[in-house]
């Protein structure tokens, strides 16, 4: 209780005597919050010598008192001398039989474990007040014990009455027996609107409705809670009580029995929950109704939900909610549940302004605007004549906002009496405009989005449209590029078969402009010879002198060197047409050191090589293999070498030829060089040393087959292919480059 409570009972002692501090470790703390003295025994021999030092109330733990409690209970209450002090009996074992022998051992009540520590509390202070004598209180514990003064029972209505005066809460105190209310507190008198004597006078059945809201009836229900009480329990319970003005109130109520000798009194505590309730309503109101906005509920029930939620915040409240129209200027109404339809329609597409009632005007001002009477006030003066066919009296609007500032709306409260809001009214106004600033401008953004929708739903059509229109002009084209390609390919083989057919053209042009010399040259003389002969065979027959047959014999020789010359060259050339044509048919694949490979080939070029003043250097590293064509693969060397001896020293003493390999790290590839320190190759001829019967040295012996015989091995046989760098400076000379797989292909490449 209160400070009040501290001075009735002066600092009174409480004894526990119990063997499990923690079943009232949470009392011992309530007590000493009402400011009362404590003392906690663990045994009967413990609080017998705790009860000497005085104690004016003792709480004693029936398991300790084992089956004899009468005898406990009075050797307990006599170890001070003072045969009035109360004893209550609590047990965690509870039983009808163990309840009466505690009231006939003089225990003043029975509670029941475990035990709302507050509801104890309660009851420790009622007992202490209804038995307080005019004596001091008890010494504390630690004091010597000195005999008290008797307990005057005619003090306990006056010491009960002082309680009531400081309870936080409505009390109120029945006589059973009379079936009367025989005393209550100033708050009761608030809680139900009535003064003392009229409370006094209607006893427990005025105080309650018929009915509950669970259909129960209300007399039945007090008596059943009543018997309860009378049996010791202590009695929670929720239920509806009623005004003066017969508007239900939510309540808990709390009953315990007092311990009055001779008299059934029920000490009733009443918890008013109406504003608990409001607050849980209001919560769950606004969670459903943030639920409704974010699932995208319809604006006009979501605000008509509002509106009620806020009606049942405050008794005779009639809510509204007005929209501004996208104009800026006319009003519309949007929700009103609990307003005449009449009254909702008269109020549709009015422009608002600084004289237009409360909506009108606040929606213009951007103002809250509070009409207490809306007979007399003249914002209403146009409008009055709508207001009073309906009731309406007072009314007080607010303007709702969007996030960016711009009237939404309004929401209004009208009431049916002249009324100035409180600040309760205010708090609902504050909540119901964010409320419903989140629901409209939800509803608004959402339309935007559909007009967003609608608009990116038109351009998409468009779109399509298009990428259909630009999708069948797409498969035309595509059609006639299919057709050209088509003829691009024709055109194309027939260009190859051209080039081919041309190339071949070229190639026999070329051989036999090669074979034509010796071969002429070889035909002149046979021709020349057979001339010859005849001329001698004639001589013979007309008796031939030795010195013709000496120039003829000359003449034969000469021939003979000369056609034998010819028909080499033409062998020769023939020899190395062969080589244009090479195929794996005509070679021998196999596993070979690339390196050792090298050495051997590189061996009879010495000579000539040293011949000319050059100098051969080799870098092919150890354990360089390939599975290859070793013929094919010298065939390609020697002739890049024999290229260097004719072409890249004319004219210069001594140089170098180096011959360098190196192997990919995947270990597939082999990149073999054959590098020079000669004169290079002219940028123009570098293009075409590949091309067949091509030489600078025309006349001088070559053919113009050596590198396109390289180049076909290379590319053909070998799989891979060749590169020619050159500058032409000193020094610079040419570079042939072999990119080679270690392992060739098993068929010819395309």
């Amino acid at each position: 209780m209160n400070q009040l409570i501290s001075s009735i009972t002066d600092r009174a002692n409480v004894l526990l005597v119990s063997n499990s501090p923690n079943d009232v470790r949470e009392l011992l703390y309530v007590l000493d919050r009402h400011n009362l003295g404590t003392g906690l025994a663990g045994d009967i021999d413990e609080g017998v010598e705790l009860a000497a030092g005085g104690t004016d109330l003792i709480l004693l733990d029936a398991a300790l008192a084992g089956t004899n409690i009468g005898a406990t209970c009075m050797r307990l209450r006599n170890a001070g001398g003072r045969h009035g002090v109360p004893l209550l009996l609590m047990s965690a074992t509870p039983s009808a039989e163990e309840q009466g022998r505690s009231v006939g051992a003089g225990a003043s009540d029975y509670i029941k474990m475990p035990f709302n520590a507050r509801d104890v509390a309660e009851k420790i202070l009622m007992e202490l007040a209804l038995h307080k004598a005019e004596a001091p209180a008890a010494r504390p514990f630690a004091a010597p014990a000195t005999p008290p003064r008797p307990l005057h029972p005619q003090t306990l209505e006056v010491n009960y009455h002082s309680i009531l005066a400081g309870s936080p809460d409505a009390v109120l105190l029945f006589d059973i027996d009379n079936r009367l209310l025989i005393d209550a507190n100033h708050l009761a008198e608030e809680l139900f609107g009535m003064p003392l004597a009229e409370l006094l006078q209607g006893g427990m059945e005025p105080l309650f409705p018929r009915h509950q809201s669970d259909g129960s009836a209300s007399p039945q229900l007090l008596e059943e809670k009543i018997r309860d009480t009378l049996q010791g329990k202590i009695v929670v319970f929720r239920a509806s009580c009623c005004h003066r003005d017969s508007h239900p109130i939510a309540c808990e109520i709390r009953l315990m029995r007092l311990s009055v000798p001779g008299r059934q009194l029920v000490h009733a505590r009443i918890i008013d929950l109406t504003e608990r309730n409001l607050a849980e309503a209001m919560r769950a109101g606004q969670s459903t109704l943030l639920e409704m906005v974010a699932k995208g509920a319809p604006l006009i029930p979501t605000l008509n939900q509002l509106l009620l939620l806020i009606e049942g915040q405050s008794r005779g409240v009639l809510c509204s909610i007005m929209l501004l129209d996208d104009d800026g200027i006319h009003m519309h109404s949007a929700a009103g549940p609990s307003l005449p339809p009449e009254y909702m329609a008269l109020l549709e597409g009015v422009a608002i302004g600084p004289g237009v009632g409360s909506c009108g005007t606040a929606m213009f001002l951007r103002e809250p605007v509070v009409v207490t009477d809306i007979m007399r006030d003249p914002l209403w003066a146009p409008y009055r004549e709508l207001a009073a066919p309906f009731g309406l009296r007072a009314c007080w609007s607010r303007p709702i906002f969007g996030q960016d500032g711009a009237v939404l709306g309004s929401f209004a409260m009208y009431y049916r009496e002249v009324r100035q809001p409180d600040a309760r009214d205010l708090e609902l106004i504050d909540t119901a405009t964010d409320l419903a600033g989140i629901a409209i401008g939800r509803m608004r953004h959402e339309r935007e989005l559909q007009r967003h929708r609608a608009h990116l739903e038109e351009l998409v059509a468009e779109r399509t449209a298009a990428l259909t229109q630009a999708k069948e002009h797409s498969e035309q084209t595509n059609l006639e590029l299919a057709a050209a390609l088509e003829n691009l390919s024709i055109t194309q083989e027939e260009l190859v078969r051209r080039d081919k057919l041309a190339a071949l053209g070229a190639l026999v042009a070329g051989i036999a402009h090669e074979l034509n010399t010796p071969i002429g040259n070889g035909l002149v003389v046979a021709t020349t010879m057979a001339e010859r002969t005849r001329e001698i065979q004639a001589s013979f027959l007309d008796g031939l002198r030795r010195s013709e047959l000496g120039a003829y014999l000359t003449q034969a020789s000469e021939a003979d060197a000369i056609m034998l010359r010819n028909l080499q060259r033409a062998a020769d050339l023939v020899s190395s047409f062969k080589q244009i044509a090479v195929d794996r048919a005509s070679s021998q694949r196999r596993h070979f050191l690339l390196r050792q490979f090298v050495a051997e080939l590189m061996l009879p070029m010495s000579t000539p090589l040293k011949a000319a003043g050059l100098s051969l250097t080799q870098d092919v590293p150890d354990g360089l293999a390939m599975d290859s064509y070793p013929g094919p693969l010298g065939q390609v060397l020697s002739n890049l070498l024999e290229n260097c001896l004719r072409h890249a020293f004319e004219g210069r003493s001594g140089g170098n030829i180096a011959i360098t390999a190196r192997g990919s790290d995947d270990g597939q590839t082999i990149t073999l060089s054959i590098a020079d320190t000669g004169v290079g190759i002219a940028a123009d001829d570098l293009a075409h040393v590949y091309d067949p019967f091509f030489t600078t040295k025309l006349g001088s012996g070559g053919s113009g087959l050596g590198l396109h015989v390289a180049h076909n091995i290379v590319t053909g046989v070998l799989g891979g292919h060749i590169d020619a760098t050159s500058n032409t400076g000193a020094g610079s000379g040419t570079t042939f480059t072999l990119q080679l797989p270690a392992t060739a292909p098993q068929s010819p490449a395309p």
